[in-house]
């Protein structure tokens, strides 16, 4: 165990999350993440030695009621509905006395301001990408992802075992902010493009939506990056204001209509192959919650994130073959782009690390981490995945 900014003990394992063993489904999950809190709760409820009489427990906390701003739009039924479902988790631990309401991008704040709002404790929490405000920090990006960086296993590993949670949580201090990993998206597509690119000199001069350290990488490889809440997406792209966009993937792109804008659907998204997003929550607030409820959000985190990745997993290939039915036009970036890309990356990610000592010391830890898991997942995981993938 170690100390937090939290004030209480959280495990090495990062996020105050259990570490993960058996997946388990919600009501699993939860059900016995209640049964634990309930047994916290007892304690905490009982006699001054800590020890039950055998008597029932009376809950005697009072009842808190939070706002959560988000990122999403409603009508992403898979980002935004994980915020729901976190709610619910919330409410489920503790019988109803921890009341969160999440609202989505732009009624409360604009999509890409979550962090300024949790910061001045306009609202108590927010669920967003840390890499959204990389040019608040650059170090963001590495709680988010960075481009030919992690998986989802992989991020989660970094963080959870890899001490990248500790490093990621003195960044955030800055802000006032606590954070907790809440759900991962897996590896992203490449996103849509009006025209063909072939080539990396394609992409020289096109304007294209694509947020974090991805557009930093396109931004110097020529592309003119702009940053647009989801909302905006299909507007820009369909009249030409944009040439390009990426989001998330099949299931939040058809969703978005983003197959009515743009012909060509291009992949993988080299810069999110294991996107993480947070529950960013106002260190204040953190600190006037019942140790109970500290326990209860950090365990409601872990489920969502657990759940927001499966939902992913399902939801995403009958998405594609609906889109690809439908006449999209489904295309890999040439192997020039992807190689010109990486070496920007590498170059973008020394570059940071030479100019900044708290920068270089998360992405040293994130490097020796990275390298360890790339050879390791190339032994076995790339053997099976390039045989079986195939064989389908």
């Amino acid at each position: 165990m170690s100390g937090g900014r939290d004030g209480a003990a959280t495990p090495t394992h990062g996020a105050g999350n259990e570490p993960a063993a058996v997946p388990l489904g919600r009501r699993a999950f939860v059900g016995r993440a209640a049964a634990g809190l309930a047994a916290t709760t007892a304690v905490a409820c009982g006699g001054g030695d800590g020890e039950l009489d055998g008597a029932p427990a009376v809950q005697t906390n009072r009842t808190v009621r939070w706002r959560m701003a988000s990122s999403y739009p409603r009508n992403l039924d898979t980002l935004w509905g994980s915020a729901e479902a976190f709610s619910r988790h919330l409410s489920e631990l503790t019988g109803g006395r921890f009341e969160l309401r999440p609202y989505p991008s732009g009624e409360l704040v604009p999509g890409l301001e979550v962090l300024d709002a949790v910061q001045q404790g306009a609202v108590q929490c927010g669920q967003t990408p840390s890499y959204y405000y990389t040019g608040k920090n650059p170090a963001l990006a590495f709680d988010t992802c960075v481009p030919f960086g992690f998986n989802a296993r992989q991020q989660a590993a970094w963080l959870q075992e890899g001490g990248g949670l500790e490093h990621m949580r003195r960044v955030y201090a800055d802000f006032n902010i606590l954070h907790f990993p809440m759900g991962n998206t897996g590896a992203q597509m490449g996103g849509w493009f009006r025209r063909e690119v072939n080539s990396a000199s394609d992409l020289r001069g096109i304007k294209m939506r694509i947020p974090g350290m991805g557009g930093l990488v396109m931004d110097r490889i020529g592309v003119s990056v702009q940053n647009i809440a989801a909302g905006e997406l299909f507007p820009a792209l369909e009249r030409g204001a944009i040439d390009a966009a990426e989001w998330v993937g099949p299931a939040d792109d058809e969703r978005l209509g983003l197959q009515d804008a743009a012909a060509y659907y291009y992949y993988p998204g080299w810069w999110e192959p294991g996107p993480e997003v947070a529950c960013i929550v106002n260190q204040q607030a953190w600190d006037q919650l019942p140790s109970e409820y500290q326990v209860a959000l950090r365990v409601a985190a872990s489920a969502t994130r657990q759940e927001l990745q499966a939902a992913y997993d399902a939801r995403n290939p009958p998405a594609l073959a609906r889109l690809v039915e439908g006449g999209v036009q489904l295309r890999p970036f040439s192997t020039e782009i992807m190689d010109v890309a990486r070496r920007a990356t590498e170059e973008m990610l020394e570059e940071s690390a030479a100019a900044d000592a708290g920068y270089r010391e998360i992405y040293e830890s994130w490097k020796q981490f990275r390298d360890a898991s790339f050879s390791w997942f190339a032994t076995t995981e790339l053997a099976y995945a390039e045989y079986a993938f195939r064989k389908g």
